[in-house]
């Protein structure tokens, strides 16, 4: 399996990138969040990559940022949604926007993105509301893959949405103290209903 691609730009266009590494031309698929922040063709980049073999192909995707990568596993985890489903997910909105359109279930915002039906939406909810904030999983705010805590998810969550950190703690100890069985998701859901 291929972890990662450190080379030279060669070619880029709005969904696909030739990077050459030691004289070996990689096409990798990428998101429109990876494509702005791709260096100039001729330039030295790194890139994570999510290697994905069938019977009869293999792909590359790659991804600038272990969160937007981290985000992608997760969505290609629900029932109909593959690996091109998924990077048209990430190029159809802002990450901490698609986080939070899951979270508060807005099956309306997510119907928007170009190849998402409204079933789509509604089980892109159903399966990844719980699973998104998943504190066994790599992380989907910070790209760590080590273990967090529920407050420290939740309140990087928070921050990721715009948030001050000052106010996310806040918030999410409050709800935590309330509530100690709570989820991340659940944490996260009420905090961004008394926030906004």
């Amino acid at each position: 399996m291929i972890a990662y691609l450190n080379g030279t730009l060669q070619q880029k266009t709005e969904d696909e990138c030739i990077i050459d590494v030691n004289g070996v031309g990689y096409r990798v698929e990428i998101s429109t969040q990876t494509l702005e922040t791709l260096p100039d063709t001729g330039d030295k980049l790194k890139l994570l990559i999510y290697h994905h073999i069938t019977d009869n192909d293999q792909r590359l995707f790659g991804f600038a940022s272990s969160k937007e990568k981290n985000l992608f596993e997760r969505l290609i985890t629900v029932k109909g949604i593959g690996p091109k489903l998924g990077l048209t997910i990430l190029s159809g909105m802002p990450a901490p926007a698609l986080m939070e359109s899951i979270v508060t279930q807005d099956v309306k915002s997510l119907s928007t993105i170009s190849g998402i039906g409204k079933k789509t939406a509604e089980r892109m909810v159903l399966e990844l509301k719980d699973k998104l904030f998943d504190e066994s999983q790599p992380s989907v705010i910070s790209g760590s893959t080590e273990s967090r805590s529920k407050r420290e998810e939740a309140t990087s969550a928070l921050e990721a949405l715009g948030f001050s950190k000052t106010q996310a703690t806040q918030t999410v100890n409050q709800i935590a103290g309330k509530n100690p069985k709570a989820t991340v998701s659940e944490i996260v859901k009420e905090a961004l209903a008394k926030l906004k």
